[in-house]
């Protein structure tokens, strides 16, 4: 990590930024509950000069700074914590029992509200900045209830930006990558309808578990056989559940499905074949299914121009050695994808250390790298200022 990445305005609120990322690390909240972080968040803003727009989609939490007609530029970061149990032994851990910032969003607030600090005290831009705070990233479509919320409408926006850490990557190098980045992500549960009975009359039965099994093994096909080897799908079958005594044979058994895919043909093509192997596999049992398909993140993809802006302001200000190398499309979702369908602008990457701190997203024993804040808060402010002209 170089520190000639980072900005002197931000070099001088940089134990500010640690303090307050701490501070929101300890008190995590999860999607839709997060009343106390939208406060705090707002209540820095308002102090800075902002216009702030409470309970935008919930929870969320939209600032606002003119400066004449120009672009209108949107950055957005998420706010919300995850249903895990904490087990990182540090001084500033969770309080909140079985809720953490596993995820890093915690950084990814303390980074945006660095740069609303520092965006606010220059004169080195013109236009209009809408900085986003939005709940409920994870799993529940927080960005999809801010846009049916009016986001766009009422904060108009000509490109907007988000930013993410990545463990595994060295601290504070950012990555651009253009088109389709991340998977789509659709939850699937089969219920296999079959014919209970007792375990030693097997054949009076029509046994779901069987059938699960052989629905199981038929569904690994779908990716080997259907999609096209240089295309990107995953399905995965994350649970089968079926009765509770060895000597009984259930009446149904209920597979639960992660379906991922990087282009919506593709994500439509593995609908159509999971249906078509699980009714076919029951039926051959004489068996039969009932699914519950539930289509939730699109795929998320950048745009091509806005992108290339973002790696340019990245390149000419932090020079080669600041960028990411290597950076691929993710099967992981995001729902700043909702964003994307509606404006142009382009998901970034952070990285959040290769060393230590290269530990798992999700992970009991994660924390965001503080060494990254004054980065990614720099980087902000630059491709704001570059935006904004």
């Amino acid at each position: 990590m170089s520190r000639q990445w980072v900005l002197p305005e931000v070099a001088a609120i940089e134990a500010d930024m640690i303090a307050l990322r701490r501070q929101l690390h300890a008190q995590p909240e999860l999607g839709f509950e997060e009343h106390v972080t939208s406060a705090l968040v707002a209540e820095k803003l308002e102090t800075w000069g902002y216009r702030v727009t409470r309970g935008v989609g919930g929870t969320g939490v939209v600032a606002t700074l003119e400066r004449g007609r120009g672009f209108r530029l949107g950055l957005r970061a998420d706010m919300d914590a995850l249903p895990i149990r904490e087990a990182t032994g540090l001084p500033y851990a969770s309080g909140n029992e079985g809720v953490m910032h596993a995820c890093g969003h915690d950084g990814h607030t303390a980074i945006l509200l660095a740069a609303a600090r520092c965006l606010a005290q220059t004169a080195q831009w013109r236009g209009t900045l809408h900085l986003i705070f939005q709940p409920a990233e994870e799993g529940l479509g927080g960005a999809r209830k801010m846009i049916e919320d009016g986001l766009f409408e009422r904060f108009a926006c000509d490109a907007v930006f988000a930013m993410h850490n990545v463990p595994g990557f060295p601290a504070g190098r950012i990555g651009f990558h253009s088109g389709a980045f991340m998977a789509s992500a659709d939850e699937v549960t089969i219920r296999v309808i079959g014919r209970g009975g007792h375990a030693a009359a097997p054949q009076q039965t029509i046994d779901p578990v069987v059938v699960g099994a052989s629905i199981v093994m038929a569904l690994q096909s779908v990716v080997a056989r259907n999609v096209a080897p240089h295309d990107q799908a995953v399905v995965s079958v994350g649970a089968l559940h079926a009765g509770s005594a060895s000597n009984v044979i259930a009446s149904h058994a209920d597979l639960h499905l992660s379906v991922r895919a990087l282009s919506a043909p593709v994500r439509e093509l593995l609908e159509r074949r999971i249906r078509e192997v699980a009714h076919g596999q029951a039926a051959s049992y004489g068996a039969r299914v009932e699914i519950d398909y539930r289509h939730d993140y699109p795929v998320l993809v950048n745009h091509s121009d806005e992108t290339e802006v973002a790696r340019r302001v990245a390149l000419e200000w932090g020079g080669p050695e600041m960028l990411l190398d290597g950076l691929r499309p993710l099967m992981a979702s995001e729902d700043f994808a909702y964003m994307l369908e509606r404006c142009p602008g382009s998901y970034l990457s952070i990285g959040n250390g290769d060393g230590e701190q290269h530990c798992s997203l999700h992970n009991p024993g994660y924390d965001f790298n503080d060494a990254s804040l004054a980065i990614g808060a720099s980087y902000w402010v630059k491709l704001a200022e570059h935006i904004l002209q």
